[in-house]
């Protein structure tokens, strides 16, 4: 990261619903491709590639290239307040992604970790 990171530039991009489960469902996992996403928040591939972006663009997600696909993670230089925002904000708020994490979890041929994910 080039640039500090801000409490505002951080909030601002974690405010939308969708960027936010998103944040929260990779610090759960460790890391989530696209597909897993999309399987977990019911969402079309585009919009979940979309905030992907953005939450790359503000230094919160870094990705990573396995052959054609690319798996999200927390981006390992996230600054330590941030990192700590997100694991408070994900413990205190188990039942806000239950369902979401149900979705993942019931993802029919969900690539194992290491495997190609389509």
């Amino acid at each position: 990261m080039f640039e500090p990171m801000s409490p505002a530039s951080v909030f601002k991009c974690l405010a939308d619903e969708t960027r936010a489960r998103m944040t929260l469902l990779i610090a759960a996992e460790g890391e989530l491709c696209v597909c897993e996403l999309t399987a977990a928040l019911e969402d079309s591939q585009p919009k979940i590639s979309r905030h992907l972006a953005q939450l790359r663009s503000c230094g919160v997600l870094e990705d990573q290239r396995r052959g054609q696909w690319v798996y999200y993670r927390l981006h390992p230089q996230l600054p330590e307040w941030v990192q700590q925002v997100v694991q408070v904000t994900l413990q205190a708020n188990q039942a806000w992604l239950q369902a979401n994490h149900e979705k993942l979890l019931s993802m029919r041929n969900r690539p194992e970790r290491g495997s190609l994910c389509g």
